[in-house]
């Protein structure tokens, strides 16, 4: 409402401005010397020539006669001579009386003050309309800024504490400027996303707390595991079978430990488990891969010498992940080659299923990425993402490419130098 009564205000200056300029330029165009008036003075001194009582007084004029005396004037500062009045572009008439010429009237020639008289009219009628536009302007300037720069203002600033994660403080709302709605709708955003963070926090205690418990009943039964297995391993006479309780109490370890990093990962974020990588002889590979292929699907292989770094509970993982995939998605015999290459010792696992598809496997490492191959098969997508954030951790890498046939997956430990 507003706005309008400023734009109609400036709108009828601008429209006064332009009358006055046109009033005044067409004054300033009929400006010139009254005929009537000049005849009707130089008629009533002929007419009563010497008898100064009578003369008119209308206009301002001069009289002299041929000798160049002057013998009549209305006002002072007038042109006296011909030459005053030529330079003063006044009017010079003759007097005549009886048919002879007796002398001269000059007209004083008021254009010019009429001229300055009009200017110093349009000068201040321009002035005083300027001054009005300005007013106008500088009121509309004040309304902008309270109606909109300091409600955008504060929008951003709101914007800014929302981004920053401060939902709870409500947003100041002004229904009569023109982020009334908007502000409104702004306020009713950070609510909801306050609602839904608190709901998130809410789902994520609960997991925590469901993780907690399972945990906890996931230790007992394993306990159990272990000391049947301790015991059928001391008990046992037949060395393979000392072999397999051995395997299940390994098993068991590692299960354990893997509960107390699930319970961990419920509190924190999953990229922040703990990887603690030691120097070992690349020894330790040999027994870890057998863990891993608790199926005996891999055929003979052999580690070459050397120092690795590793941490030796995130190594196992890393292989027990392989292999489960193995048998998951391929389900065939597994061939384990291993060589030392720019300061890795690389184990590849390879197998002769399908692969995957060329354009899926830079996803497959990726948390809850699965290949088209997965239809139908367990699992949620986590197995290769931990095994490549293993191996970044241990100062390592995970490649991952199609074998013609299977897939194969390489893993590059470092190599420590002697």
């Amino acid at each position: 409402m507003k706005k309008g009564f400023f734009t109609v205000l400036l709108l009828v200056s601008f429209i006064a401005e332009a009358v006055l300029c046109i009033v005044l330029y067409n004054k300033l165009e009929d400006v010139k010397q009254d005929v009537v008036s000049v005849n009707a003075c130089l008629k009533q001194v002929e007419n009563n020539y010497g008898d100064e009582d009578s003369y008119l007084t209308d206009l301002d004029y001069t009289l002299i006669d041929n000798e160049g005396n002057v013998t009549f004037k209305t006002a002072d500062g007038l042109s006296e001579t011909v030459a005053e009045a030529v330079s003063n572009s006044d009017s010079i008439v003759d007097i005549e009386v009886d048919g002879t010429i007796v002398g001269k009237m000059i007209v004083h020639n008021t254009t010019s003050d009429l001229v300055a008289h009009y200017k110093a009219l349009l000068i201040g009628g321009i002035a005083g309309i300027s001054f009005l536009q300005l007013a106008v302007i500088a009121c509309s300037f004040i309304y902008i800024h309270k109606t909109v720069t300091e409600p955008f203002r504060k929008l951003n600033d709101f914007a800014v504490r929302v981004a920053g994660g401060n939902l709870d403080l409500p947003l100041t709302m002004d229904k009569a400027h023109v982020f009334g709605s908007f502000t409104e709708a702004f306020d009713m955003m950070r609510e909801e996303l306050r609602k839904a963070r608190q709901a998130e926090k809410e789902a994520n205690d609960a997991k925590k707390e469901m993780v907690a418990k399972l945990s906890h009943d996931i230790k007992t039964p394993v306990a159990s595991i272990k000391s049947s297995s301790e015991i059928g391993y001391e008990i046992s006479k037949d060395e393979k079978t000392r072999h397999y309780f051995n395997l299940i109490n390994e098993k068991s370890d590692q299960v354990t430990t893997l509960v107390a990093n699930l319970f961990d990962s419920s509190v924190n974020d999953i990229t922040e488990i703990a990887v603690t990588p030691l120097e070992y002889s690349s020894d330790i590979l040999v027994q870890i891969i057998k863990n891993s292929d608790y199926l005996n699907k891999a055929g003979s292989f052999e580690v070459p010498e050397s120092q690795i770094y590793v941490d030796k509970l995130r190594i196992q993982q890393v292989f027990d992940n392989l292999f489960m995939n193995s048998y998951k998605y391929a389900d065939t015999d597994i061939d384990v080659e291993c060589h030392v290459e720019s300061g890795y010792l690389v184990v590849s696992i390879k197998d002769k299923g399908p692969g995957a598809a060329e354009n899926e496997l830079p996803l497959l490492r990726e948390k809850y990425k699965r290949g088209s191959n997965s239809s139908g098969k367990d699992g949620a997508g986590l197995g290769l993402y931990l095994t490549d954030y293993f191996m970044n951790e241990m100062d390592g890498k995970l490649v991952i490419e199609n074998a013609a046939p299977g897939l194969k997956v390489s893993v590059y430990i470092r190599t420590v130098e002697g």
